[in-house]
């Protein structure tokens, strides 16, 4: 298992996502943001951060990246998986390689703690918790979208923290093969956090490509 992590000015959360890759054995390397070349990693990860300082909007300058506009490619061509986590969420939504936007949380308040997922796939638990941490995290879509969203989240708030529609927490994009989510699995890897959760999601990455 290969996976490459796009760093961009601004993103702080490059090393927890190298080290939680690390714990499972993957080789794990940094990809600068304006590296176009991806195909030699079976995974992209776009991590959490404020990508630009989070300028004009969150992900709304990153999306113009020549990392961001190779994926396109990278997908089409089967290669492997994207992961945008929080900021690579965002940066996913505003590129249109999801559908909807992350908007500022109802009550405009940051929120950094820890929440309930429910996850929509059978090789996870019922119920897990996630840290989060986002100011910008309330998934919004129009309601002629919506029928056709329902059928691509994956994971779903237990207790809304940010307003987001539908308790939309992640989503997959109609080839399965881009996710996005809010919450941060590779802050629930190492047992000195309190919380393993987050070992669920990248054993499903990794079963998924084997």
């Amino acid at each position: 298992m290969k996976a490459g992590i796009v760093v961009f000015p601004g993103t702080n959360c490059d090393r927890d996502t190298k080290l939680a890759c690390e714990f499972f054995g993957w080789q794990a390397d940094y990809i600068w943001h304006d590296e176009s070349s991806l195909h030699d990693y079976d995974v992209i990860f776009l991590p959490g951060g404020f990508s630009y300082g989070d300028y004009v909007s969150a992900g709304g300058l990153a999306k113009f990246s020549p990392a961001v506009l190779a994926l396109k490619e990278y997908v089409k061509s089967k290669r492997g998986f994207v992961i945008g986590i929080c900021n690579g969420f965002q940066i996913l939504c505003e590129a249109g390689l999801l559908p909807g936007a992350l908007s500022v949380n109802s009550g405009t308040r940051f929120v950094c703690d820890l929440t309930g997922l429910s996850v929509n796939n059978t090789k996870f638990p019922g119920k897990i918790n996630l840290p989060i941490a986002h100011g910008e995290g309330r998934y919004v879509a129009p309601e002629n979208m919506m029928k056709d969203i329902n059928e691509l989240v994956f994971v779903k708030y237990t207790d809304n923290p940010n307003g987001s529609t539908d308790d939309i927490a992640g989503l997959y994009d109609r080839s399965n093969k881009i996710l996005g989510m809010m919450p941060h699995p590779e802050r629930a890897v190492f047992e000195e956090t309190g919380n393993t959760d987050g070992r669920y999601f990248f054993e499903l990455i990794e079963a998924e490509l084997r």
